[in-house]
């Protein structure tokens, strides 16, 4: 009797990871019509920023992070599916300074077309990640889709004067990311079948590394903003950045740290299609140098699925950032750019 095929995840999605989002203009326009009426006055953080997550005040001491992630496959092991998915999702709490308490499953699966074995490992490897963290996964939803979905509801703690805000950058403020780019390009390969073993092994690296250091950037406070950068790119991020707190950002591309795999095939045309939509969205508040070649705009707007954290700190903090960075295993960690007093808009030079 022959063994049965190994399932491939990615054939059952038209799009995968934090690539999968709706576009940014198209969001927007969808958000623009919601009404948010009688909002509670501990409620600290909300849709105003489009913050990473939902902060309400507990008390004078706590404040819960609440937030919620989860998207269609980016590889084709579902183990290695479920801990890129968990440590995404985990990502938003540690972007607000705060330290994960819980978790909460969220499952769409095509019962039809992937047997129960490989459901389960999805599970395993979200609740593998969520150990790494130290929290439980304390129950879910689940529902038959036609398409694979994972994700969690994840919540946090943090003190209510510690809350890291996307919108509290400063004139001056120096800019550091703490993971390399091009996650997107390399699944874009993967899709392809030309990413070599060594790119996927650092994919996966990437993707499945919690973004700890949030928790001790809470406690400086000569960091002033905090985001992570995932599915609008790291422009559409700092973008966001940018409009939340009302400033003008330079990034300078020879400083961004790159994955090497994903340059070359950058520059060999691959790409994801929400990359193009990211630009198309936010693609008119951007500069970029006389004659930027394309693979240097499809490295800037490319999806970051499970991407790192980029902090806007007072320069005196720039070195306690990246050796905070340093000490948790973010040796790529680099200093990109500033912000200084202007319209919302990035110039990259």
């Amino acid at each position: 009797m022959n063994a049965p095929e190994p399932v491939r995840l990615t054939e059952f999605s038209h799009g995968g990871g934090c690539g999968c989002k709706i576009a940014p203009a198209v969001l927007s326009e969808i958000l623009a019509a919601a009404q948010v009426r009688g909002l509670p006055a501990d409620l600290m953080v909300g849709t105003e920023s489009a913050d990473d997550a939902a902060v309400y005040r507990v008390n004078d001491s706590q404040a819960m992070v609440a937030t919620t992630d989860f998207f269609t496959p980016v590889v084709d092991d579902p183990y290695d599916f479920g801990r890129i998915a968990a440590t995404n999702a985990l990502s938003d709490v540690y972007a607000m300074g705060a330290r994960p308490v819980f978790a909460l499953a969220v499952v769409g699966m095509p019962l039809d077309k992937l047997p129960v074995s490989a459901i389960r490992r999805i599970l395993e490897g979200g609740e593998s990640i969520c150990a790494e963290a130290g929290i439980p996964v304390a129950g879910g939803h689940s529902i038959d889709t036609l398409e694979p979905i994972y994700g969690l509801v994840a919540l946090g703690l943090v003190h209510p004067d510690k809350v890291k805000k996307n919108s509290g950058a400063k004139a001056g403020d120096v800019l550091v990311l703490g993971k390399s780019l091009g996650i997107g390009v390399l699944s874009a390969a993967l899709k392809k079948g030309s990413l070599s073993e060594a790119g996927y092994a650092q994919m996966l690296a990437s993707t499945t590394r919690l973004n700890t250091p949030g928790m001790a950037f809470a406690e400086m406070a000569a960091v002033h903003a905090l985001t992570d950068v995932t599915g609008f790119g790291l422009l559409g991020h700092l973008l966001e950045m940018c409009r939340g707190s009302r400033l003008f950002a330079e990034l300078r591309f020879d400083e961004l740290p790159l994955i090497a795999e994903a340059l070359e095939h950058a520059k060999r045309g691959v790409a994801t299609g929400a990359s193009a939509r990211n630009w198309s969205s936010y693609g008119r508040a951007v500069s970029l140098p006389a004659g930027a070649p394309q693979w240097m705009r499809v490295l800037l707007t490319d999806p970051q699925t499970s991407g790192g954290l980029l902090v806007a700190c007072a320069p005196e903090a720039e070195q306690d950032v990246l050796a905070q960075f340093g000490r948790e295993g973010f040796g790529e960690a680099r200093t990109i750019g500033r912000l200084a007093d202007g319209p919302a808009r990035v110039s990259v030079l």
